[in-house]
């Protein structure tokens, strides 16, 4: 493995940098305000709005769909150069986009098995935000095994009508599309008779209902469709084929450059919170058992990193993903869980102070933090379900 970067990519990273620097936010930048430290799954007020007008400065500036082909609006990066943009966006506290979906899953598979008319209607404004995308994959009884969805769609005319229910689904309160898993063969087996259609959120029976979290955020939704129709011209690729498609979109959600930096910018802020907090007469950093714990950490996280430089090196040499992708969910839904219940073991009485509370330390980041990290074990494929995938396809253990 070669940790070097060669002189094009970091003239990339200059580029990007000195773009950086000429063109953040004024609310952001080093340690960013209390509601910018909280990360994905906060949506405070007016944070969309921020984040909306970020991604457009973004594509105005070509920073956009990085690993895109040209021709549709990219800018054909490499896998190094999308690695440099991720740990200089991350090492500035950057806004995320608001497209995330759009661009990482979308896009990449109407340009791989797009019509010529679907790619001119939706790519463009994809890159854009003109047009938010959300993913409707998952169902009550339909989870971890998609497979098993119920919704159905039923040919009438030119048009599917489509009934039924999806939940978990991200920004479906802010999305004006869906790619949608539907059943169009109900007598098949279930990985058989499955449809990827792209459906107008917009459309008469589509109702979408936030989910309260336990932070009081609402960011993914249950989505109810009712008698909704959709254009046979929005099917992607062959009827009852869907599955194979599906398959593609979590390709590229699976191979996307995995953000291994935010756990090292994690640790930096425990350690200094424990600069800041009194215990026992002196600074929580003093004691011996919270520096063996902050370093403990410090090389956990860092070991996700070269994990994840590990993914890196297999794509450079064209090989397939291997087993890094599910190593680095667990270790760093894991990683995060435990770094945010040791800071409230170090807060003590304080740790139950809400956000933004008074005489809070942090003003109750670290609070919010515990109760929303739990959820980032079940989003993406739970915890459990990695742990299955990592002792079968890697260990070679027996199913259980």
């Amino acid at each position: 493995m070669d940790l070097q970067f060669s002189a094009e990519d970091e003239a990339f990273r200059q580029e990007l940098r000195d773009w950086i620097a000429a063109n953040l936010p004024q609310f952001r930048g080093g340690s960013g305000s209390e509601d910018d430290k909280l990360g994905v799954l906060h949506e405070g007020a007016g944070d969309w709005q921020r984040r909306l007008k970020w991604h457009r400065k973004l594509h105005e500036g070509g920073w956009v769909g990085l690993s895109w082909p040209k021709e549709y609006g990219g800018r054909d990066a490499t896998i190094t150069q999308q690695l440099i943009y991720g740990e200089e966006t991350a090492r500035v506290n950057a806004p995320m986009l608001v497209n995330v979906l759009g661009i990482m899953l979308v896009g990449p598979t109407l340009i791989r098995l797009g019509t010529e008319e679907q790619k001119k209607r939706y790519i463009p404004k994809i890159l854009s935000a003109e047009e938010i995308w959300c993913q409707g994959y998952s169902e009550p009884n339909a989870g971890s095994d998609v497979a098993s969805l119920q919704t159905r769609a039923i040919e009438d005319g030119d048009s599917f009508v489509v009934n039924g229910q999806k939940i978990w689904t991200s920004d479906a309160h802010h999305a004006d599309w869906c790619i949608l898993l539907v059943r169009t063969d109900l007598d098949a087996p279930k990985h058989k008779g499955i449809s990827y259609i792209l459906l107008d959120m917009h459309s008469p029976g589509v109702t979408v209902r936030p989910l309260v979290q336990i932070t009081g955020e609402a960011s993914f939704n249950e989505v109810f469709f009712e008698d909704v129709r959709v254009p046979k011209k929005n099917l992607i690729g062959e009827k009852n084929q869907g599955w194979q498609v599906a398959l593609m979109t979590l390709m590229f959600d699976r191979a996307g450059v995995v953000d291994f930096f935010d756990a090292i910018g994690l640790v930096r802020e425990l350690v200094e919170l424990a600069k800041s907090l009194p215990s026992n007469g002196h600074r929580a950093c003093d004691e011996p058992g919270v520096r063996q714990k902050l370093a403990e950490f410090a090389c956990e996280a860092a070991a996700l990193k070269y994990t994840g430089y590990r993914q890196i090196t297999r794509r450079l040499k064209g090989l397939p993903p291997g087993p890094e992708g599910s190593m680095l969910k667990l270790g760093n839904s894991d990683l995060n869980l435990r770094l945010n219940k040791f800071a409230m073991e170090m807060l003590g009485p304080y740790s139950q102070l809400e956000f933004k509370a008074p005489f809070a330390f942090d003003k109750g980041i670290w609070s919010y933090r515990m109760l929303s990290s739990r959820a980032l074990t079940i989003a993406g494929g739970t915890n459990e379900v990695q742990h299955n995938i990592i002792g079968e396809r890697v260990l070679g253990m027996p199913k259980g």
